[in-house]
């Protein structure tokens, strides 16, 4: 059986799922937490219903590798570390150079390294768990799956900002977006629910989460992406503001007292969003509980709809038509009534909501009506089986690649 890992480090955290790939079965996926602090947190599910949880100080990611390495072997999920053929890890920032997944080699290590001020928090995380994976599991393929990678096919009138040209030219400021694994995973999905080829679609994905963002997928393809050059703008998020006028940033910083550009940028990328409108919390679930009793927190719920309408309205312009809408990610999977609320602004374009199918959780359906022109459905996205397959296809090109030299 052939086992791949599929890893997202973080900053001060390590997530993780382990997959046997001739079935796509998740043998485990856990989460270490609190890397590098105290006290931290490690909590593994296995098995029929089977959990560990402790909590231990995980000194840095080289540990918390080599504690999972362990782990999977103490609870029996493998039985030698050479069961593991493939490792991939989700790297954030790929610029312009990585438009698909690659092997991981030292050239690569140092491209991504290279990116880091794309994605200052991100990619020097990325690649501490990979150089701690690569350090315990050498034999194993190593595989970099990059969110921006599926942006790449956007029209370039879609990915330069109206801003002097020389910025792009020379430091790369463009439109980046992000979250390109869930949407490409999200994108194949709602074709096979569609029974449609997917290159012949035109899609609009809403990852809906603490970070959010709508893609347009036109044929298979990323058209557009409300994120940017960084994750923080787009539609209003959990603590991030969204769409917002640069200028008025000067104007605050004065007001404020702010001595330097980073101290505002922390404001609108922590402090602001369903956070900063409501004053209740980032979290919609706080928010919407609040909403009946509390003006602000119906107003940030509100104008969450509105920046998801509004987006779908221009992504459907842009591409000449919409086949079907796509609602992902803990907000977009789990909120009947986020879902309902923006569809029903929709109805123009002849969408109508099956309430009863929209009550459904955590699979994948068709929430419209079947006698709607669009089709809206809820897929819950996978990305780290998104990651597992591009090892996998990486691993088998390999394979075919050396046989043929044989």
């Amino acid at each position: 059986m052939s086992k791949i890992i599929a890893i997202n480090a973080g900053s001060s955290s390590l997530k993780f799922k382990l997959f046997e790939m001739n079935t796509e079965q998740v043998l485990a996926q856990g989460l270490f937490d609190r890397i590098g602090l105290a006290k931290g947190a490690i909590k593994i599910k296995y098995g029929i219903n089977e959990k560990f949880e402790t909590n231990e100080e995980i000194k840095n990611h080289s540990y918390a590798v080599k504690r999972l390495l362990e782990l999977l072997l103490n609870l029996e999920i493998i039985h030698d570390f050479s069961e593991i053929k493939g490792v991939g890890h989700r790297v954030v920032a790929g610029g312009e150079y990585f438009k698909r997944s690659v092997t991981i080699d030292s050239k690569v290590i140092k491209k991504i390294n290279s990116l880091a001020e794309y994605a200052p928090i991100h990619n020097p995380a990325n690649l501490m768990g990979i150089k701690a994976f690569k350090k315990i599991l050498p034999a194993a393929t190593a595989v970099a799956v990059f969110d921006t990678s599926f942006h790449q096919t956007m029209p370039k009138e879609n990915y330069i900002f109206s801003v002097p040209y020389e910025w792009y030219q020379k430091y790369g400021v463009r439109r980046y977006g992000a979250h390109g694994t869930s949407h490409r995973y999200v994108a194949n999905v709602a074709a096979a629910i569609l029974k449609r080829p997917l290159d012949e679609l035109k899609l609009i994905s809403c990852h809906l989460g603490a970070g959010a963002s709508v893609c347009a997928i036109k044929n298979g393809k990323s058209f557009d992406i409300s994120m940017g050059f960084t994750p923080l703008t787009g539609i209003t998020m959990a603590t991030r503001s969204g769409d917002t006028d640069v200028a008025m940033l000067s104007f605050m910083m004065q007001k404020l007292d702010m001595h330097s550009m980073p101290e505002a940028i922390y404001d609108l990328n922590k402090k602001s969003g369903l956070l900063g409108i409501s004053g209740v919390s980032s979290d919609m679930r706080d928010v919407m509980a609040k909403s009946d009793t509390n003006p602000r927190a119906q107003l940030a719920v509100d104008i969450f709809v509105k920046d998801i309408v509004k987006y779908i309205g221009s992504y459907t312009a842009e591409m000449g038509g919409v086949d079907g809408i796509i609602f992902t990610a803990g907000i977009g999977e789990n909120s009947a009534e986020i879902r309902s609320a923006v569809l029903q602004r929709l109805s123009y374009m002849g969408i109508e909501v099956d309430e009863e199918s929209n009550s459904v959780r955590g699979e994948n359906i068709v929430i419209s009506t079947k006698g709607s022109k669009v089709k809206a459905l809820v897929v819950p996205t996978d990305e780290e089986l998104m990651i597992a397959r591009d090892v996998t296809k990486i691993m088998e090109k390999k394979r075919v690649k050396s046989a043929k030299l044989v």
